[in-house]
């Protein structure tokens, strides 16, 4: 079956931890810290691929994750970056955030390529906190965790021209005849599953792209059937080409089949069932009329009565025959032509936001056995006790929150403090008390 739809996770890579040591060199006994930084994790890009049409890879592959930063290493060594992953898509994919249905990227247009999660960044070695009074910091910035989401990949047909009809009403065999398309054609009572592209060349450089729509159904809006699947692809279409059995070889009649398809599109979309169309009376050498009845109406001008009135064009055509679709083409080519030429472009709705996940500065929480002390080490400590008065009671309050929310109490407690134990900070000690 032809696969429009996939969901699919994606995770870039993590940012590489930095590294802790220390220069351990004949002849230097107080070498410094050396520790490298951690490598940046790889990204998530989004690329169109032009020999795709369907998403069918993504039925089988549904997990997508770029590679993790390496760690940084001793000798000022910067770990290796993590690899991106690319993520071939057709042209015309929509990529929406799975949860909320929101768009986030359309693959159409100039957009080729989209970095759609960048990777976390690596993290500092110690060499970068060292300072006049933390000669030898023990302590790395962590990388920052990697990106994930939950993607709804949505391919939608790009057509300037929609081809849309009950089936078996001829559009295939139309497609067929006016374009390279080479759709598979039978007499079958069900409708095409794959929306199929043609170009229809008019000569001079004029041309315009088609699509068949699959046939809809009455209560395709509303997801019977394949209802919601087929109707996606006509959202970026500018003309509709309607097409009608007009002989009603089936014992349809054409002009309840026109109500009943303009009826689903505007429930799908109101918007997209103002766009303008044109009616294709298809089949008209089927048609046959009794001389001898006075009073038998040719079925075409039934439905040029019922429609032109109101400013739709009807065609009388034969698709197998090929009468007539000279006529046609050249309206829906000057219909085109009044109409914006600019592509129709989702806009991004949303865009997801990671500041949650950007990484704090480092801290190390130890126990020193032989003075019987917590002690608590990292550079944005020590600014915070350089530029808050501990000695007031908000600053000693303010100092507190800090600490609580940096999750440095957290730490204390996994290594087992109990009340009245000593922590210590720089130089400064204080009592721990819940």
């Amino acid at each position: 079956m032809f696969a429009d739809r996939a969901k699919i996770y994606v995770r870039s890579g993590k940012g590489g931890d930095g590294h802790v040591s220390f220069r351990r060199e004949k002849y230097v006994p107080n070498g410094g810290p050396d520790g490298g930084d951690g490598g940046h994790g790889g990204n998530v890009i989004f690329t169109v691929d032009e020999g795709l049409n369907t998403l069918t890879d993504f039925r089988h592959i549904r997990k997508y994750c770029a590679q993790d930063g390496a760690v940084g290493g001793k000798r000022n060594c910067r770990g290796k970056n993590g690899e991106d992953i690319i993520i071939k898509v057709p042209a015309g994919t929509v990529i929406k955030d799975a949860e909320s249905g929101r768009i986030i990227a359309d693959m159409s247009g100039d957009n080729k390529t989209q970095v759609l999660l960048t990777g976390g960044k690596g993290g500092n070695g110690n060499q970068h906190y060292a300072t006049s009074t933390m000669q030898a910091p023990k302590y790395a910035q962590p990388g920052q965790p990697a990106k994930e989401l939950e993607l709804l990949l949505e391919l939608k047909v790009i057509a300037d021209v929609g081809l849309v009809g009950f089936p078996n009403v001829g559009k295939s065999t139309l497609l067929s005849r006016v374009t390279n398309a080479r759709p598979k054609i039978a007499n079958y009572h069900f409708t095409t599953i794959n929306p199929n592209l043609g170009v229809v060349d008019l000569g001079d450089g004029n041309s315009f792209v088609i699509a068949d729509i699959p046939g809809l159904i009455e209560g395709a809006s509303e997801g019977v059937g394949l209802g919601h699947e087929f109707l996606r692809h006509i959202e970026r279409t500018k003309v509709f080409i309607h097409m009608v059995d007009a002989a009603g070889t089936e014992g349809r009649d054409p002009i309840a089949d026109i109500y009943a398809i303009n009826k689903e599109l505007s429930a799908y979309n109101e918007e997209i069932s103002n766009r303008p169309q044109v009616i294709a009376a298809n089949k008209t050498d089927a048609i046959y009329i009794d001389p001898e009845d006075s009073e038998a109406v040719n079925p075409v001008d039934r439905i040029k009565a019922e429609f032109e009135p109101k400013g739709i064009k009807v065609f009388p055509i034969s698709a197998v025959s090929g009468e007539g679709l000279k006529e046609l083409l050249s309206e829906v080519h000057h219909m085109l032509s009044l109409v914006d030429d600019a592509p129709i472009i989702f806009e991004p709705e949303y865009i997801p936001d990671f500041s949650h996940l950007v990484s704090n500065e480092p801290f190390t929480v130890t126990y020193d056995r032989e003075e019987n002390e917590f002690v608590v080490e990292g550079p944005k400590i020590e600014k915070m006790l350089g530029y808050t008065n501990l000695e007031s009671e908000k600053g000693f309050a303010f100092f507190q929150n800090f600490l609580k929310e940096q999750g440095i109490l957290e730490e204390l407690e996994k290594l087992d403090i109990k009340e009245g134990d000593t922590v210590r900070m720089y130089g400064l000690s204080f009592d721990y008390y819940k």
